[in-house]
């Protein structure tokens, strides 16, 4: 089926269509990864968006393509070499670089047939790749146009640095954990306690081998006579300076700090602050290094040890806490606690192009969807720090700077030549930068392509939040700095003029999580594989349960039971198509409303509701809401009562030769709508189901239903009502009373004209399983229902009906069942140390069961006094 959607060209965009345009770029997934839940949702949502906008008669593009993934990727190529017993030094920069791109070729990109199975209706045609020749002519162009406004820069600065990979990572590859250490409390100066000394306490005792300061609060009295003096170090010819720093916190520890300036974020400020020196005590391997002391050569972790036993072998330990939990960084792709270091990078000036993208916002080009969100962007463009664009690897776009013999440097554009015998930066580019100019470059920037011109700015881009600072500003920094100069135009803001945004919307969904509320992880064991519930549950199910629990901003609990419920669903919605076909249901003129009944009104009128209720959903992005109307309308409303009175409606007309037709044409006329509402979010079952019941080409280029023009009938809706709730009192008594599902007894309703459900009587009878009474009718039992406009009197004649051994049993089991509830919810109810830790809510979820086991167990002990 996906195949011939795309050999059709269904998602091919045209960029010379007179049709409106709507565009998203998928955010690009690495060239080694495969499809995780994580991207099961965003691809779900996007295609979402994208096919109900071309039913919609809009020209789409949805744009795919994959990320290069610098560190991942060669970190993958490295470890094949590696078995092989080669190493990338061997091969030299060129092969190795040949052989990544070898690996590319045959094994990278498995996520894009994966994308297929899940039905996602990008167009194959556009593929891009971050590291192919016009992304790379992209990159050299901004890089270019950054230096020359003097916006990169090189400099020596603090960085995350994984001294497994050697290479600088990026924030958003370094993942905080809760880790055992130590907090170690050692004595810096005299071992006198009448001469200068202050006691300082660190979890990594090894970087005092870096120190170069103390830092005490300015209005910290305890010191402020050591304020300006200095105390020497014990194991370097260096002097430690005491500095008065509002940064300290006089209440922590000893209200004095230990300054390492090249291995400690604050650290390094206070260093700048104090113009302090900086030495960094640490070779790329993570090994102490140009110390000048025993330590040299040791590993970060001997060395911690090391240091410890040198300084209590001196007497300066003053306290030792061990188990000491703190948070601390991981390098994500290599796992090592991650070493902040002080390396010569190259850096993003930020600024100016940061204040750009909070402007886009502020001034609503922009608009981020939660607003909540707005907030947490505001903090980050707000106060952005120069971003470190140098990775010390070879698989990636390599910096386009070039070295002269004499320390000169030149950058150069992708039209220009390099001088002679100058050589080039040996650095690539964090693999963030190429991907911030994606919006653009994937559609032929620098280049004026028609795709430009007609898809840019984009319409949307869809991310979790997660990822709102570390990529989405970034594109919107890139974006606004390349709109200065070729992309300007004054959308409609005050002052007019301002430069051109990468999207006009940001829709931030939530994270994944099982069905207890945890945060998915290979670690836990508690990951899910889409392509798993794909095969046990069907692409549909996967895609309903991930949009299902979609909403704006907000994290998303799921388990099989949830994608076991959706596969019910489309099984559901199946069996009423079935049903509609074996009937004769096929698209036609609805006839005029005085030749339909109650049921038929109220449902195209339900269905109208529903319609402009999933049309709004779609339009705020709340997916959620979308998906609950379709699904209780679906098999609530339209299964679950509709069918049923179709079947009675149909049958009826068939038994006195009457024409079902008008019953037929309002349940293809509600599939119909039913099936394009639900094809964005279930496209397989949905094509499957609508072209059996039309006859037409496809779903994917049906046109999505417009406002029908039913007006709802608000008396045929209460006649409707007030007939659900007279069927389902009337199976409630009979259950009551014993009586098997669908065993008709005889039955005689009193008050029906008084309540206006005369026209009604049909369904009631076949829906609740009634006969008429015949001659010597004797009724056993009765009941009221209070109705809208009277009450109905049920009397029946149970007699014979009811087999009481069985339904002795049954009431048997039944109590047994509601007893243990009763007493297990009495135990934890009556246990004081649960009800003194348990949140409030759990404790009134179990009252409330407590409850309803009461009133279960007292019905059925009633029901059982009454059997013969």
């Amino acid at each position: 089926m996906y195949r011939g959607w795309v050999e059709a060209g269904y998602f091919t965009a045209d960029p010379s269509s007179d049709k409106p345009p709507y565009s998203i770029v998928l955010p690009p997934p690495n060239v080694t990864g495969s499809l995780h839940m994580g991207h099961a949702l965003d691809h779900t949502l996007m295609d979402a968006l994208t096919r109900r906008k071309r039913m919609q008669g809009y020209e789409v593009l949805w744009l795919p393509g994959m990320d290069h993934a610098g560190i991942a990727t060669q970190t993958l190529v490295e470890k094949q070499l590696a078995a092989a017993g080669v190493s990338k030094e061997e091969l030299g920069r060129e092969s190795f670089v040949e052989k990544v791109w070898e690996w590319k070729r045959e094994s990278g990109g498995a996520i894009g047939e994966q994308m297929r199975r899940i039905g996602d209706g990008v167009d194959w045609s556009r593929d891009r790749f971050t590291m192919d020749d016009g992304l790379s002519r992209a990159v050299r162009t901004i890089f270019k146009r950054l230096y020359d406004a003097g916006l990169i820069y090189r400099a020596e600065r603090l960085v995350n640095w994984s001294p497994v990979l050697q290479t600088a990572i990026s924030d958003l590859e370094v993942k905080y954990a809760d880790v055992e250490g130590e907090l170690v409390s050692f004595r810096y100066g005299s071992m006198n306690d009448n001469e200068p000394h202050i006691v300082v306490a660190t979890t990594r005792l090894e970087t005092m081998l870096g120190d170069t300061a103390i830092a005490v609060h300015p209005d910290d009295e305890r010191y402020r006579d050591l304020v300006g003096k200095t105390l020497p170090h014990p194991y370097v010819d260096r002097a430690i300076a005491i500095v008065a720093d509002t940064h300290v916190d006089p209440e922590f520890g000893t209200g004095a700090v230990k300054v390492t300036p090249a291995h400690d974020p604050n650290d390094f400020e206070i260093g700048l602050r104090h113009n302090l020196a900086m030495p960094t005590i640490m070779d790329t391997a993570g090994r102490i290094a140009d110390t000048g002391t025993q330590f040299d050569g040791m590993d970060r972790f001997e060395a911690r040890v090391a240091v410890r036993e040198a300084l209590a072998a001196e007497g300066r330990i003053v306290a030792e806490k061990r188990p000491y939990l703190h948070s601390v960084g991981h390098s994500e792709r290599s796992g090592e606690p991650i070493e902040p270091r002080l390396s010569l990078q190259w850096w993003v000036r930020v600024e100016s192009m940061a204040k750009a993208a909070g402007d886009a916002v502020r001034c609503g080009d922009t608009v981020i969807h939660p607003q909540s969100l707005e907030p947490r962007w505001f903090a980050w463009v707000d106060d952005m720090h120069d971003w470190c664009i140098s990775r010390q690897l070879w698989w990636g776009h390599r910096i386009p700077i070039w070295h002269g013999p004499d320390g000169q440097t030149v950058c150069v554009g992708p039209d220009e030549t390099p001088p002679e015998g100058w050589e080039q930066d040996p650095d690539v580019l964090d693999t963030w930068f190429s991907s911030a100019l994606w919006p653009f470059s994937t559609m032929g920037w620098p280049e004026r392509t028609p795709e430009l011109e007609e898809f840019y700015p984009t319409s949307v881009l869809v991310t979790g939040y997660d990822i709102l600072f570390f990529w989405v500003a970034r594109m919107m920094m890139f974006g606004t700095f390349v709109g200065h100069d070729d992309l300007v135009t004054g959308n409609g803001c005050p002052d007019g003029g301002r430069p051109q945004v990468p999207f006009r919307n940001v829709f931030l969904h939530g994270l994944i999580r099982d069905e207890h509320g945890s945060k998915m992880s290979k670690s836990k064991g508690n990951g899910i594989d889409p392509l798993d519930w794909v095969n046990t549950f069907g692409a549909d199910a996967l895609r309903f349960t991930l949009a299902r629990g979609a909403s704006p901003g907000g994290d998303l609990s799921i388990g099989e039971d949830h994608a076991r419920a959706s596969r019910n669903f489309a099984t559901k919605v199946f069996n009423a198509t079935r049903f509609a076909l074996m009937n004769g249901a096929a698209p036609a003129p609805l006839p005029p409303a005085d030749q339909l009944s109650d049921a038929d009104r109220w449902i195209l009128g339900r269905a109208e509701a529903v319609r402009a209720e999933v049309d709004s959903a779609f339009d705020s992005y709340e997916f959620n809401r979308a998906c609950e109307s379709l699904y209780h309308f679906a098999w609530d409303e339209f299964c679950d009562w509709y069918v049923e009175l179709a079947k009675v409606q149909i049958y009826t007309a068939q038994d006195v030769g009457a024409d079902p037709g008008p019953t037929t044409a309002v349940l293809a006329s509600v599939l119909d709508t039913l099936l394009k509402l639900l094809h964005p979010v279930m496209p397989f079952v949905t094509e499957a189901l609508w072209t059996a019941l039309t006859g037409a080409e496809s779903v994917v280029v049906a046109s999505w239903p417009r406002p029908s023009g039913v007006a709802a009938d608000p008396v045929a809706a209460k006649r409707v009502s007030d007939m659900q709730a007279l069927v389902t009192e009337i199976r409630r008594f009979r259950s009551d009373q014993g009586l098997a599902d669908r065993k008709k007894v005889p039955a005689r309703l009193r008050g029906v004209e008084a309540a206006d459900l005369v026209t009604q009587l049909p369904a009631v009878s076949a829906l609740a399983w009634l006969t008429e009474p015949g001659d010597g009718f004797t009724p056993t039992a009765s009941i009221e229902v209070r109705l809208t406009d009277g009450t109905v009197l049920v009397e029946v004649d149970t007699s014979g009906a009811v087999d009481v051994a069985a339904e002795r049993r049954r009431l048997e089991k039944a109590l047994a069942a509601a007893e243990k509830e009763l007493k297990g919810t009495g135990a934890k109810l009556g246990n004081e140390a649960f009800l003194a830790k348990a949140p409030e809510a759990e404790v009134a979820k179990i009252r409330g069961r407590r409850q309803l086991a009461t009133e279960e167990v007292e019905r059925i002990t009633a029901r059982l006094a009454a059997l013969p």
